[in-house]
């Protein structure tokens, strides 16, 4: 039941990680702070399509 997804930096766009999550339990999308090496600094991550 756990899917795959991308988490993108909102700074500048780019995918850096990756995580899973439950589909049926979490329908919105994810967020977390997370460091960016192309930005060189935390930034929100969110789970993009």
């Amino acid at each position: 039941m756990r899917d795959i997804v991308a988490l993108a930096c909102t700074g500048c766009k780019r995918r850096n990680y990756s995580t899973t999550k439950n589909k049926k339990k979490t329908t919105e999308r994810l967020e977390f702070s997370k460091f960016c090496r192309f930005c060189r600094k935390h930034t929100a991550h969110r789970e993009s399509k």
